[in-house]
């Protein structure tokens, strides 16, 4: 049950909607960076064939521009190529297709076929879309030469969530003159407000041999949803009825080779979208199937705080910017999806039914968020809630609240209340940026009394040319406790203050010169006693090829109020600690065939020394294959003990074709003792259509990849197939 307190403030906020939905729309800033660049697009009647080939009629009829610049290494530059972009739509899509011309049609860079991989190293064209023109909120959409897609959402106003997938498609050409791009984003894909003509629209080509970034419209060196033109006259759009069927169909075996156990699993589940307004989505998941998601990249841990791991599953990364809160991106978080589906070895947990709803009615994000996960480990089966609402303010700010209730991890009653405002300025003279974030969050824990809120506040001027700095403060109670959340460092005040400065010298050699320093200071709460300081400071050089060079200082004061196994074995004692270390770093361009970087910092270390080291290289011979190795090296002396930390990571990945690709994971770290192998072969025939073999093989090991033992495997066989309607 929810806790009186929560009700009370949820009524409060309910109100709250009620009397700002009668309000005014939010006021503009003043300040003004010129006239927006807009583009009055037509409405056709006979769609193009997605073929990267721009023969169709309605190519020729669409509206198209060609004013596009540098943003990157020279912003507003000129480019060195041409750019002809051509924009339609029809009642079901948007199509957009790009020209791109090139001196050297040879060495256009395309070497990525994975399907939703990483493509920074290849030339690509991309479009950013902010359907609600908020400036706020968006999507981006890309695509290579070979016609590889990757997608992604805003989390925030500037920072992109590359983990989310969506439904659409292109087709790429190389010509003898450059290439060529066409690309269709169904309407059913976005939400949008089919009041609204204008869409926030801007586009992005990558020139990877040059490193040149060129774009439509930007601002400070960046493309966000606030930095984009407009493009005009959509009308009559629609989502058709805006349904959504995915059935799963997942055939799964595991061992366990410790006592030979095996067990054969074959499940349907199935997954149902469906939107009650073009801007308003409600999912229905049921026997939810997480075998296909990316195995963790693992971490080597020397502090004595817990790790945070990303969300990698599509269902909590459907819509996740609207679940978003204060900017708060580890410590403190509210709610962090990881905790769902997941026990406390991250082992996973079986939800046997969730729902979600999800979208923006006005200048209103909603997010609810309930989820009935299985018992396990003693633990009763639940209902997990949470439910977020903000509203948009101003010209690019937005203030909110959030509620969780239910713990996945035990059987205490839990729940939390959060309100936070996000203000963001990019009107401002000379170019210049600043935003804020200021949040409160109160927790209500079974036997939890007091001392269970947590609050804090950011100030920011996140310039990419010239001054940047930052403020920060924050507290997080010794109770304080998300159960749907995350925190890893609790009964502390945090201090934080940062500056840098930033130059592009327009040099023969040089691109980019960063320079920083940034303080944090945590004290303990209850004492008011140091807990830690950290000094860090660092200087970079970017050349025009891409190669990057950096130095940096680290200074610390450490204060352990109870011993600290580090290691197995190793323990340090409690006491004060001031130690400092420098480091040095160098990178290859990724563009390059051959993309090596090495970073090694020696220095002090809790009364001892330290030495470690980083070293990768990836190997992109063409556009069939992938190799990249990494490894991770601390070697440790302390009073208590030596020990030696490693953490080794390899990618062997096969592209058969734009369509069929074999994805290999394969890890070691000798702090677990263990091994593993994720192997994934994904068929993406179309769109919302994917079939998976997915291997995951753990291993006991004595040594780096020796004396390996089996200790479980799973093997999933998994077809997803989305009906839309």
């Amino acid at each position: 049950m929810m806790s009186s307190k929560l009700r009370l403030i949820a009524g409060a906020v309910g109100a709250l909607i009620a009397a700002q939905a009668l309000g005014q729309d939010g006021l503009v800033l003043s300040g003004s960076r010129g006239q927006q660049k807009t583009l009055a697009i037509a409405r056709t009647n006979t769609p193009p064939e997605l073929d990267g080939v721009l023969d169709d009629p309605v190519w020729s009829e669409a509206a198209w521009f060609d004013d596009l610049h540098q943003y990157d290494p020279i912003d507003h530059g000129v480019p060195s190529e041409r750019t002809v972009v051509y924009v339609t739509y029809d009642e079901d899509n948007l199509y957009v297709a790009a020209r791109m011309w090139d001196a050297e049609p040879s060495e256009i860079r395309a070497r990525q076929m994975v399907m939703g991989a990483n493509m920074r190293f290849d030339d690509s064209f991309g479009i950013y879309l902010d359907p609600f023109n908020n400036k706020r909120t968006g999507y981006n959409f890309q695509v290579n030469p070979n016609s590889s897609r990757t997608d992604a959402v805003f989390e925030t106003p500037t920072d992109l969530n590359r983990d989310w997938e969506g439904i659409w498609d292109a087709e790429a050409r190389i010509t003898d003159d450059g290439w060529i791009a066409e690309m269709v984003i169904p309407f059913k894909t976005l939400n949008f407000d089919p009041s609204n003509p204008n869409w926030g629209f801007t586009v992005e080509r990558t020139i990877a041999r040059k490193q040149e970034e060129i774009a439509w419209v930007s601002f400070n060196r960046q493309l966000n949803p606030a930095a984009a033109g407009l493009i005009t006259g959509l009308t009559g759009v629609r989502q058709g009825v805006g349904l959504d069927v995915v059935p799963s169909l997942v055939t799964t075996q595991s061992k366990d080779f410790e006592t030979g156990a095996t067990v054969s699993e074959t499940d349907p589940s199935l997954d149902v979208f469906y939107n009650f307004t073009p801007s308003l989505t409600g999912v229905l998941t049921l026997n939810t199937d997480f075998s296909a998601t990316e195995v963790d990249d693992r971490q080597i841990n020397l502090s004595r705080f817990s790790l945070f791991f990303p969300e990698k599953r599509d269902f909590f990364l459907q819509d996740v910017d609207i679940f978003s809160f204060g900017g708060l991106e580890r410590n403190g978080i509210p709610f962090f999806s990881r905790r769902i589906g997941l026990g406390d070895n991250g082992e996973p947990v079986d939800l046997d039914v969730g729902a979600k709803l999800t979208g923006r009615v006005g200048r209103w994000s909603v997010g609810v968020l309930d989820v009935k996960e299985e018992a396990h480990q003693g633990i009763d089966s639940k209902n997990l809630f949470v439910g977020r609402i903000s509203a948009n303010v101003l010209r690019e700010s937005s203030i909110g609240m959030i509620l969780t209730d239910g713990d996945p991890n035990s059987n205490m009653d839990n729940s939390l209340a959060g309100l936070d405002f996000r203000y963001r300025n990019s009107q401002l003279p000379s170019g210049r940026v600043i935003e804020s974030q200021a949040w409160y969050q109160q927790s209500d824990t079974q036997d939890l009394v007091g001392n269970d809120a947590a609050y804090g506040l950011r100030v920011a001027t996140p310039n990419s040319t010239g001054w940047q700095g930052q403020f920060a403060y924050d507290q997080i109670q010794d109770n304080f406790n998300p159960a749907l959340g995350f925190v890893n460092r609790s009964g502390i005040e945090r201090t934080e203050f940062g500056a840098g400065y930033t130059r592009w010298p327009e040099h023969r050699w040089i691109r980019s010169i960063e320079s920083g320093v940034n303080f944090e200071n945590f004290d303990r709460l209850a004492s008011g006693e140091l807990e830690t300081r950290s000094l860090f400071a660092d200087l970079e050089i970017e050349t025009n090829g891409g190669d990057s060079f950096g130095v940096q200082y680290n200074r610390d004061r450490e204060v352990l109020f109870e011993p600290n196994e580090i290691w197995d074995g190793v323990i340090i004692p409690a006491g004060d600690y001031e130690f400092a270390q420098v480091g040095f770093e160098i990178s290859g361009a990724s563009q390059r065939i051959v993309a090596p970087s090495f970073e090694v910092s020696r220095g002090d270390f809790f009364g001892g020394d330290i030495i470690s080291m980083e070293a990768e290289v990836s190997w992109r011979p063409n556009r069939h294959l992938f190799l990249s190795m990494a490894y991770e090296y601390n070697d440790v002396k302390l009073p208590g003990g030596d020990f030696t930390a490693r953490l080794i990571q390899i990618d062997a990945n096969i592209a058969f074709n734009v369509r069929w690709s074999w994805v290999n994971l394969i890890q070691y770290d000798n702090d677990s003792g263990s091994a593993g192998i994720n192997s994934r072969l994904r068929w993406n025939p179309r769109a919302g259509q994917d079939f998976f073999f997915v291997v995951n093989h753990g291993f006991d090991a004595t040594g780096v990849f020796q004396g390996l033992r089996s200790a479980e495997s799973q093997v999933s066989v998994k077809y997803t197939h989305t009906f839309r309607f």
